[in-house]
């Protein structure tokens, strides 16, 4: 299938390289990765150039294998650098970030899914750089709820899984992964520690439907998901899951619009959104209104 013409609405421009340089030192002298860089994130150049990104821990190589992502997939990653940690809460205190988003790749042959090196993680930025406002993005952890629970208890201002896709496109999309684990991972963020944020994510133009759309928006509220993101799915190559439609901005804000109405209390849609993107204006708003 040939690829789709991207409309005007999906063309960026670089601009300044302002701050570009300094991150990319800042990570090469810690050797961290970035989800910015692995995934190859359209909004790269934008986060760069202000001087953030999004860390990715636990290696560059994940155990599953989804359709739409460009990162590595392997079945044994490298082992996990136990000064990762520190490096992260290092380069965090370097680059004087407010807020920072950590993320992972999958890591499904380590016995908790890697959950006590995200708590490491926590646990070293909260010692070294007391105020940021830490925010994680994990994986499933295979459904392992103790797993699950180290992080909670940790304590990290939000934790986002992403759902990325409706239920009826996982066995294609995400067939190592399952939608209702996924929800329920959410839910019971909420059970153990009711103070913390939670965010989910998905991207569109992957051939759902927009009653589907409406349908998973109601799910993740029903288990009191505070934040959603919705983007446009970008083909990162001939390899990759093909884009089935390019959503229009105007249809964007029409999830945005259904996804307040259904009480999320900060919304972000529309076709460069990614879960990491802008993430402290979520934050951000959502601590102005308590």
């Amino acid at each position: 299938m040939a690829y789709l013409r991207k409309p005007d609405w999906l063309r960026m421009e670089l601009g300044e390289r302002k701050f570009f340089s300094n991150v990319n030192r800042v990570l090469d002298r810690y050797s961290l990765n970035t989800i910015c860089n692995e995934a190859d994130c359209p909004n790269k150049g934008e986060c760069f150039n202000k001087g953030t990104a999004t860390f990715l821990i636990m290696g560059k190589n994940c155990t599953r294998n989804c359709r739409f992502c460009k990162v590595t997939k392997i079945l044994s990653p490298e082992e996990l650098n136990p000064m990762e940690p520190l490096n992260i809460a290092n380069a965090i205190k370097e680059m004087k970030l407010k807020h920072t988003v950590i993320t992972s790749v999958t890591r499904d042959d380590i016995p908790d899914g890697g959950a006590e090196h995200f708590v490491n993680t926590i646990l070293e930025i909260k010692k070294l750089c007391p105020d940021v406002v830490i925010e994680v993005l994990i994986p499933d952890f295979s459904g392992d709820h103790k797993a699950l629970s180290k992080v909670v208890n940790a304590a990290p201002d939000i934790i986002s899984h992403n759902v990325e896709t409706v239920p009826s496109l996982y066995s294609t999309v995400r067939p190592m992964s399952l939608f209702e684990r996924s929800v329920k991972l959410l839910g019971r963020v909420k059970k153990i520690n009711s103070n913390i944020f939670t965010k989910s994510g998905f991207m569109v133009g992957l051939g759902e439907k927009e009653e589907e759309i409406v349908d998973l928006l109601c799910v993740l509220r029903n288990v009191d998901c505070d934040i959603v993101t919705i983007g446009q799915y970008l083909q990162p190559s001939i390899k990759h899951y093909n884009v089935k439609e390019y959503v229009h901005p105007l249809q964007f804000q029409k999830y945005a619009e259904i996804a307040r109405n259904l009480g999320f209390k900060y919304v972000a849609s529309g076709p460069l959104i990614r879960s990491s993107y802008h993430a402290e204006d979520g934050f951000n708003y959502l601590k102005s209104g308590i």
